[in-house]
Order: C-alpha cells, then structure tokens, then sequence
C-alpha cells in the first residue's frame, strides 16, 4: 500500500502563504502552532479587519478597513506572539494588479488619496493614464488603499 503525502500534508496547520497575519508577530514564529484561536484578537479590534481564515486561524481582512496600529490585538492576546520592539509592524506592502482603473485608460486616484504615507505615486512621464507606484520605503501595509479601491486592484502581502 502506498502512502499518498499529498493527502497527509491536508491535516497539517500551516498557515497559507497569502493569509496576513496580525501586526508585531515575532520573526519566524511558527503562528499556527502558537495561536491558541481564541479570538479574542478578533474581538478586540475596532476596525473589525481581523477575521477568522483556514482553521480558525485570525487573518487580516482589509476590503472591510485599515489597520491603525492600534495594538488591540496586541494588548488582548494571552499568548507570546508578538515583539512590540520591532521597527515596523509587518513586512506587508501593497501591490497594485494589471486590472487598476488607470491601466484602462480610467481617472481614479482612490488609492492614493487615501494612502497617509503617501506611499502610492502616479509617475506621469509618457501618459495621463498610469498605475501607481508602490514606494516600498514609505508604504507600512496599512491597507487603506484596498478597500478604497473601486475595483479591487490592490492587495496587500508579505514583502519578505
């Protein structure tokens, strides 16, 4: 009889490669095996972003809001997860797709007006209609851009 690993790796808890994590997890934590699934983050957040994804695992959701770095979900965890002491909060930038408004020949600048870091530029060299430009250095993963996008063209991830 053999053994079929595809079938095994289903019983696993590993966290998916595109779920976002909450802010200030410590670098290499293995979260799914730390976060107990309480909630109790969830609870705590007032932008109510923090949803239960695979397994009950809390994730971030941002079409609903941004994150304000608040540290609700921080201050209500009973678990060790998170190292307050890092610079930044997550390594999770904004990538804008190939389906933005203005690509397609369409004026918006949703994004970047609601982008505080004013990380999301609009380099207008060749065309009126251009995708903005995620400035990496200035971007902090917030979210606000994806759910002021009219068209769901932006999404946030792991910049690691």
């Amino acid at each position: 009889m053999s053994i079929n690993l595809a079938r095994r790796a289903l019983f696993r808890r590993k966290e998916q490669d595109n779920a976002v994590r909450l802010p200030w997890l410590k670098a290499d934590l293995d979260f799914t095996d730390k976060c107990t699934r309480c909630g109790d983050c969830q609870t705590a957040c007032p932008e109510q972003i923090i949803v239960l994804g695979d397994g009950g695992f809390p994730e971030i959701d941002f079409s609903v809001s941004e994150c304000s770095f608040c540290k609700e979900c921080v201050n209500h965890c009973k678990e060790d997860l998170f190292d307050l002491t890092q610079t930044q909060a997550w390594p999770n930038k904004a990538v804008v797709s190939n389906s933005c408004l203005n690509i397609g020949s369409v004026y918006c600048r949703s994004c970047a007006e609601s982008c505080e870091s004013e990380a999301l530029a609009f380099n207008f060299t060749t065309t009126t209609f251009v995708s903005p430009d995620v400035v990496l250095a200035d971007c902090n993963g917030c979210g606000a851009c994806v759910s002021s996008c009219p068209v769901n063209a932006i999404t946030v991830s792991a910049n690691r």
